[in-house]
């Protein structure tokens, strides 16, 4: 059974950088650094073989697996005796090698009984010859440098072993979770937070995980533990908020909705009742239950101070904003097909707030209010109208609204000397001196001298370029008069 949270929509015009980036170090590692492992793993098996150490080993790994299964009760463990049964049948010499010196538990078994195991001469050599191999080729596999060891943690491995992966399918399994957790979180604290929230996850996994297997000598690779926490910030983020799960089972698949929170105790239920009923996976049960708990307690402990959710995390996606706005512009045109104009202006009004960067609704509230050009409203929002246009570098559309305002609004509610010097400006820049001349005249109306004579000056310079001395020297009769 899988159910992993799927409320938000990757928004590739803000990518999201920090997990992006941890997924490419996780990467880079396995691929320049773990790849390294195989020709130390395959040196490791030729000595071992070349000490001919199996001969000591194979026998005591089938008594050590047969003790455990029949007094410590790990049937999960009859498949393993009988999976190395087989190899040795097979003569698949190098595979038996590998699972007599990679299991970690059976190693420390034999050093801690090794003087009841052999007798003296063998005893010796095999120390002699085990312990080169271990110094040699195993202390050197990145799981045992940089992996978390729990019988000797060292505080770098609490991060480092969070970029370490046991193969293929595992890291590409992680990968997969860290984008789909990672980008919503991200999204929520910032790259920043977002970035040492993980890491701490990752190491609280891993000490919960060290506190259960304490003593281990086996190490603890891989993100599913900083991944966990993901998801336990995740659900802590949302709270008692619905939102939506994908959900696996065998072969079908589906999306419900529920409270998010109401996924923590089955996530932590199912990783408990997996670490005692599993049986040996390789899967670290209990480092998914401290990397979920640490998440959750992180969000809840400082979620209203260094984790404090940003605020624009919670706005709809575009896609919904889209949909909402489409259904209430649909409204306000309909008003306007029954000619119910009133109703219509304070629908536009209304959707304007919500959605102050939609031209559009500016464009309709300016034609409702051109009905009236006695009224201030037209003013205004021929002014607005002008300012938008210009803002969005639509100059010809600014000077048609200029036009039309001065032709049906200008004697009832004249405009500001603002509003033409902006026009005369506009009209200078693309090369219109003709316009410009009709703006200034409008300008030089509104008595205000400092903003005419400025004007003056500029139309004083575009025809001293073009040569024309005649419009030069007009305006420079009127400048200062």
């Amino acid at each position: 059974m899988l159910i992993i949270p799927a409320e938000k929509a990757v928004d590739w015009k803000r990518p999201p950088w920090a997990t992006l980036t941890l997924m490419l170090l996780c990467f880079l590692v396995f691929v320049f650094y773990q790849g390294e492992d195989r020709q130390k793993l395959q040196n490791a098996v030729d000595a071992y073989l070349d000490a001919d150490l199996q001969r000591l080993e194979a026998p005591v790994y089938e008594d050590y697996l047969q003790r455990r299964i029949r007094f410590d009760g790990e049937q999960d463990r009859v498949q393993e005796l009988q999976d190395f049964r087989s190899l040795q049948e097979q003569n698949a010499e190098e595979w038996v090698a590998v699972t007599l010196m990679m299991d970690r538990p059976f190693y420390q078994y034999l050093r801690d009984n090794q003087d009841v195991l052999w007798a003296p001469r063998d005893q010796a050599y095999w120390q002699q010859h085990r312990e080169e191999i271990e110094q040699d080729f195993i202390s050197r596999l990145s799981a045992r440098q940089m992996g978390l060891v729990p019988a000797d943690i060292k505080l770098y491995t609490l991060i480092s072993y969070q970029f370490l992966h046991g193969g293929w399918g595992h890291i590409i399994g992680n990968l997969i979770f860290l984008f789909l957790l990672g980008f919503t979180v991200e999204k929520a604290l910032g790259p920043g937070r977002f970035l040492l929230s993980y890491l701490l996850c990752g190491a609280l996994s891993g000490l919960v995980f060290a506190a259960v297997s304490a003593g281990s000598g086996t190490p603890l690779v891989g993100a599913s533990g900083s991944i966990s926490g993901l998801m336990g910030m995740y659900v802590a983020i949302y709270g008692l908020q619905k939102i939506r799960f994908f959900y696996f089972l065998g072969v079908y698949f589906n999306y419900f909705r529920a409270p998010a929170l109401a996924m923590l105790p089955v996530w932590l239920g199912k990783e408990i009742y997996d670490y005692w009923f599993a049986g040996a996976t390789g899967v670290a049960y209990m480092a998914h239950v401290g990397g979920l708990a640490a998440g959750a307690a992180l969000v809840w402990a400082f979620g209203r101070s260094w984790l404090q959710v940003q605020e624009t995390f919670f706005e709809p996606e575009e896609d919904v904003i889209d949909n909402r706005f489409a259904t209430s512009y649909g409204q306000a045109m309909a008003s306007l097909g029954r000619m119910e104009f009133k109703l219509a202006e304070k629908q536009f009004q209304a959707l304007r707030e919500h959605y102050p960067d939609r031209p559009i609704l500016l464009e309709h509230l300016y034609q409702l209010a051109k009905l009236r050009p006695d009224l201030p409203a037209y003013r205004e929002r021929a002014r607005e109208l002008m300012n938008e246009t210009q803002s969005r570098q639509q100059t010809e559309r600014m000077t048609e609204v200029w036009r039309e305002y001065l032709s049906k609004g200008e004697s009832f509610q004249p405009l500001d000397a603002e509003d033409h010097n902006r026009v005369l400006f506009a009209s200078l820049k693309r090369q219109d001196l003709s316009l410009a001349e009709k703006a200034f005249e409008r300008l030089r109306a509104t008595g205000n001298t400092l903003l005419a004579d400025e004007a003056c000056r500029l139309l004083i310079q575009e025809f001293e370029k073009l040569q024309m001395e005649p419009k030069a020297r007009h305006y420079r009769q009127l400048q200062g008069g």
